[in-house]
């Protein structure tokens, strides 16, 4: 079925929109949810839920790519998931390892212009990403969206875990200092 079709379903409020939506991007929610929890049955919680918030949200919300909306569903249901785990001294993860390793790119502490300063931080790092060599960019993406261990990226791209672990390396360098250019890291 197309997305519009499925959307149209949720704009109905016709239940076989859920159904529709698992038949054609249960497994890639599944795969984002599985990276980041690394627990089968947390992971499919994560999708579930996902899946609720997207039969909450549409309507109003229209989106425009529904793969990308379901997959930042996902994404945000098992980081929120894994965050009370981890509260819970469950251990650690590629997650923490990852948020580790753009410690220094990422400006921590809240504020009262949190909102502004994250959405300006989103574009800063949008536009960086599209000046990325696609393969780099790729790689990026994987690693710090998809929470992919480095060794998968490796397989994926053909690529030595050396290789890989340089490539983000230097991809967060250029980030930082990319940054610094902007004025976000002071």
């Amino acid at each position: 079925m197309e997305d519009r079709a499925i959307i149209a379903l949720y704009l109905a409020r016709n239940q076989e929109a859920i159904a529709e939506t698992e038949k054609k991007y249960g497994r890639y929610c599944y795969s984002i949810a599985y990276n980041i929890l690394y627990n089968t049955e947390d992971a499919e919680e994560s999708v579930n839920d996902a899946l609720m918030n997207a039969w909450n949200s549409i309507p109003p919300h229209m989106p425009s790519i529904l793969s990308a909306f379901l997959g930042k569903l996902t994404r945000y249901a098992s980081l929120k998931k894994w965050r009370y785990a981890r509260t819970q001294k469950r251990g650690g993860g590629e997650i923490a390892l990852a948020y580790e390793e753009l410690s220094d790119c990422i400006p921590g502490g809240k504020s009262v212009e949190e909102e502004l300063q994250e959405k300006e931080l989103a574009e800063i790092i949008d536009h960086f990403l599209d000046e990325l060599p696609a393969v780099e960019r790729h790689i990026f993406i994987c690693r710090y969206w998809y929470f992919d261990d480095i060794s998968t990226i490796s397989k994926q791209f053909g690529f030595s875990i050396s290789k890989v672990k340089s490539m983000l390396y230097r991809t967060r360098k250029k980030l930082l200092f990319r940054l610094n250019e902007e004025g976000v890291l002071i």
